[in-house]
C-alpha cells in the first residue's frame, strides 16, 4: 500500500496541471537540464544563432541581485493594489481592464519567475496563465470576450493584445513543457487565419505584426503546420512595410503637430502610428524576423538603414532614438518611452539571434546598461514614462515634449500612460534569458556579458553548463568555467565588442590568438571538465559626438553621465493617476550644479577611474561601483528651458570660470545627469 502511495503521489507531482509551485520549480530545472535548441525547420532561412529554452540560463552574482529586487518592487507586487492588473482584470475572468495591461505585464512576471525559480511569483504567473489556457473559445478565439450589449466589442476583437499573450504562453511552455499550450496555439492560429481577410490588421497591431509572426514561427518550428506559413504571409501582406518607411524616411527633425492631426472619422493616421517611438522600437525586428520566411536579403540588412536614420535624426547617447512620444530629434532634453526601451532589447535579441552581428549585441549591452536602469528608480518601485540623457530636474511642469505630459519624467507608478507600468517588467529577464544563444553548428554563442549559467546541448547531444563569473559591465574580465558531461568537441562563439581593442582570450592560461574587435571569436575545441577561459575586454575612455557638437564620455558599454545631487520628493498631490500605496511618485531636484562643459581632448580623453565595491544596488547614484574623474568648468549662460536643460551651447564653448574636478557616473545610475556636455576650448 505504501508503494502504491509513493507511485501514486510521484504521478501527481509530475502532472503540469496539479503542480504545486514547488514541483513546477523542480521540473524547470529537470527540463532545462535537457534542454535542446529549435532551429528554423524549411523553407524557413536559416539563423546564425538561435534562442535558448527560458530557463537554460539562470543569473548569477549581480545580475541575479537585479532580478530579485525587481522581484521586490513593482513587478512582484503591482497586482496586488493596481486595479488595471488586479483580481478583476479580464484576463483573469473579470470585468476589468481587457486590452494590453495583463499580457503586457505577464510577458515579464513568467520569464522573471522561473530564472528566480520564485515559488510566489510562478504562482501568479501560473493563475494568469491557467486562465487563458482553460477558457479557449470553441472557435479557437483566446482571451477575454466582449459581454452582451458592450459598445467597445470591437476592442475584444484587436488581434493586438493577444500577440503578446502569445508571447507569453511561449515563455511558459519553454519553462514548464505544459502539454496545453500548443494545441491551444494551433487552435487560436486556425481561427486566426480563417478570420484574417475579414478581420485585417489595424492600428497597433498593423504596426507591430512581427510580434506575432515571433509566435507564429515559433510554433511552426515546433509542428511544421504548413498553413502557419499562409498565416505568415497574411501578417506581412497586412502590417506595415517598415522596410519602406526607413528607405524613404521623411521624419529628418521634431515631429510637427501636424504630422499628427488625427484622421477624418477619427483615430491616428498611419503616418502618426510610423513616427510613434514604440512601434518603432517594436518595428527594429521586423525585417529580421520576416526574412526568415523571405528569406531576401535585402531584409536581413533593412535593420541597418533604419538603425542609421534614427541615429542621424534622432540618436541620443544611451544607443536609443528619441520620441517622447512621437520623433524628437537630438537635442539631449528630448525624451524616449521606457516602452521602447524594453521593446528595442527585445528587438535586438531577436536580431542578433538572426543575423549573429556584434554590431546589434553591442547597441543591446549599451541599452541594457544604460538607457533601461536609467528611467527606474534603483529599489524598482518607480519608473519615469520618457527619461532624458541630460535630465537635470524631474519635476511636475510642462517641457518640451513632442506630445507627452507634464508628468512624463517623474518616477511614479502611473505616471503620464499606464503602458509602461505594465510593459517595463520584461526588460531584465528577457536580457539574462538571451544572454548566451546555440549556433547554427550546435555549439554556444556568448551573446552579452553577466554574471550567470547555462545549461543546455551541444553537438553530439552532449550536456554542458557553463558557469560565468565577472562583474562586467563594471569590469573588464569575464571567467567562464565549462563543465560539459563527458569530452566533447564544439564551438564556442565569444563576442569581442567593437570598443575592445587589444582584447585578449586565455584558455587554461593558454593565450588564444587572433582576437579581433567586433567580431564573434569562435573556439573550437574538445572541451572537458573544468577548463577555463578568461576574456580580457579592455576598457578605453572614449568621446562620441551629438547634438551641437557635444560629447558624451563611454568606457567599455558604460555611457557616463555628470553625478548631480539628487532631492527626492514624494508627490501628493496634482497626479493625474496618483499613485496607489505602497508606490509612490517622486519628483527629483538637483541639489549641485548641473551645467559644466568638459576640459579634455575628445581625441584622446583621459580620466581618472575609481573602481569601488559592486553592492546591492549597483544602478543607484550612491551605490555605483565605478566612478571616472574628470576636468571641467561652469558655464553659467547653460540654464534651464522649459524646466530642462535647454540645448548644450555649440561646441567649443569658453569659460572663466574655474576648473574642477568633476564626478562622472554609469548613466543608468544617475537619475539626474548631463551626458551630452559642451567641450571647452582648451587654446
Amino acid at each position: 500500500m505504501r508503494f502504491k502511495f509513493i507511485i501514486l503521489f510521484l504521478v501527481l507531482l509530475l502532472t503540469n496541471n496539479a503542480m504545486s509551485p514547488r514541483a513546477q520549480t523542480l521540473a524547470s530545472k529537470t527540463r532545462a537540464a535537457r534542454a535542446t535548441v529549435v532551429k528554423n525547420r524549411a523553407p524557413l532561412g536559416a539563423n546564425t544563432f538561435y534562442m535558448l529554452p527560458l530557463t537554460s540560463i539562470k543569473p548569477r552574482g549581480w545580475l541575479r541581485r537585479q532580478l530579485e529586487i525587481q522581484a521586490n518592487g513593482l513587478t512582484g507586487h503591482l497586482d496586488e493594489f493596481w486595479p488595471d492588473i488586479g483580481s478583476n482584470s479580464a484576463w483573469l475572468g473579470g470585468t476589468g481592464e481587457a486590452w494590453e495591461r495583463g499580457p503586457y505585464y505577464l510577458d515579464g512576471l513568467v520569464p522573471l519567475a522561473y530564472l528566480l525559480d520564485d515559488p510566489k511569483l510562478i504562482a501568479k504567473a501560473k493563475k494568469w496563465v491557467d486562465w487563458t489556457l482553460d477558457h479557449q473559445q470553441p472557435n479557437g478565439s483566446i482571451g477575454p470576450q466582449a459581454p452582451a450589449g458592450a459598445k467597445d466589442a470591437e476592442r475584444y476583437e484587436d488581434w493586438w493584445p493577444k500577440m503578446v499573450m502569445l508571447k507569453v504562453l511561449t515563455q511558459y511552455h519553454e519553462a514548464t513543457g505544459d502539454r496545453r499550450v500548443i494545441p491551444l496555439m494551433s487552435r487560436y492560429f486556425k481561427h486566426r487565419l480563417e478570420l484574417a481577410e475579414g478581420r485585417k490588421l489595424r492600428d497597433w497591431g498593423r504596426q507591430r505584426w512581427a510580434d506575432e509572426l515571433v509566435s507564429v514561427l515559433w510554433l511552426y518550428n515546433r509542428t511544421g503546420d504548413e498553413k502557419l506559413i499562409e498565416l505568415a504571409r497574411k501578417l506581412h501582406a497586412q502590417g506595415r512595410d517598415w522596410k519602406a518607411h526607413f528607405a524613404d524616411f521623411k521624419f529628418k527633425g521634431k515631429t510637427t503637430t501636424e504630422q499628427l492631426k488625427f484622421a477624418e472619422g477619427g483615430g491616428m493616421k498611419d503616418i502618426g502610428l510610423g513616427a510613434h517611438g514604440v512601434n518603432n522600437a517594436m518595428a527594429m525586428k521586423t525585417s529580421i524576423v520576416w526574412s526568415q520566411v523571405s528569406r531576401d536579403e535585402s531584409d536581413r540588412r533593412a535593420i541597418y538603414q533604419m538603425l542609421g536614420m534614427l541615429d542621424k535624426y534622432h540618436g541620443q547617447p544611451n544607443g536609443m532614438f528619441s520620441a517622447d512620444e512621437h520623433y524628437a530629434g537630438t537635442d539631449p532634453s528630448q525624451g524616449i518611452e521606457l516602452c521602447a526601451v524594453v521593446e528595442a532589447m527585445y528587438s535586438l535579441e531577436h536580431s542578433v539571434a538572426v543575423l549573429g552581428d556584434v554590431a546589434l549585441a553591442d547597441r543591446l549591452e549599451k541599452i541594457s546598461y544604460n538607457a533601461l536602469p536609467a528611467t527606474i528608480s534603483g529599489d524598482m518601485w518607480s519608473h519615469q514614462y520618457d527619461q532624458q540623457p541630460n535630465q537635470v530636474m524631474c519635476s511636475l511642469e510642462k517641457r518640451q515634449w513632442t506630445s507627452n505630459g507634464p508628468e512624463a519624467n517623474l518616477f511614479g507608478m502611473d505616471v503620464n500612460f499606464g503602458c509602461c507600468t505594465a510593459n517595463m517588467h520584461q526588460g531584465w529577464p528577457k536580457l539574462a534569458s538571451s544572454l548566451w544563444m546555440g549556433t547554427a553548428d550546435d555549439g554556444l554563442a556568448a551573446i552579452a556579458y553577466a554574471p550567470s549559467e547555462v545549461k543546455t546541448t551541444v553537438r553530439g547531444g552532449v550536456s554542458v553548463t557553463i558557469i560565468e563569473e565577472t562583474e562586467y559591465p563594471f569590469r573588464d574580465e569575464v571567467r567562464l568555467t565549462l563543465n560539459p558531461e563527458r569530452a566533447a568537441e564544439f564551438a564556442l562563439s565569444l563576442r569581442i565588442p567593437a570598443w575592445a581593442e587589444q582584447a585578449s582570450i586565455t584558455i587554461n592560461g593558454g593565450e588564444v590568438g587572433g582576437v579581433k574587435a567586433g567580431t564573434f571569436h569562435v573556439v573550437n575545441r574538445r572541451w572537458r571538465k573544468g577548463d577555463r577561459v578568461l576574456i580580457k575586454l579592455p576598457m578605453n575612455v572614449r568621446t562620441s559626438r551629438l547634438h551641437n557638437d557635444s560629447i558624451a564620455v563611454e568606457r567599455g558599454p558604460l555611457v557616463y553621465s555628470l553625478k548631480i545631487g539628487e532631492d527626492w520628493r514624494k508627490v501628493t498631490g496634482k497626479m493625474k493617476n496618483p499613485a496607489i500605496p505602497p508606490a509612490a511618485d517622486w519628483e527629483i531636484h538637483p541639489t549641485t550644479a548641473w551645467n559644466y562643459g568638459l576640459s579634455l581632448d575628445p581625441q584622446k580623453p583621459s580620466a581618472q577611474v575609481v573602481e569601488k565595491a559592486v553592492g546591492k544596488i549597483p544602478f543607484s547614484a550612491d551605490g555605483s561601483p565605478i566612478e571616472l574623474k574628470v576636468k571641467g568648468r561652469r558655464l553659467p549662460q547653460w540654464t534651464l528651458a522649459q524646466a530642462s536643460a535647454a540645448a548644450p551651447p555649440p561646441s567649443p564653448v569658453t569659460s572663466a570660470e574655474p576648473e574642477e574636478t568633476l564626478t562622472l557616473i554609469p548613466y543608468g545610475a544617475a537619475k539626474l545627469r548631463v551626458t551630452a556636455f559642451p567641450l571647452i576650448q582648451t587654446k
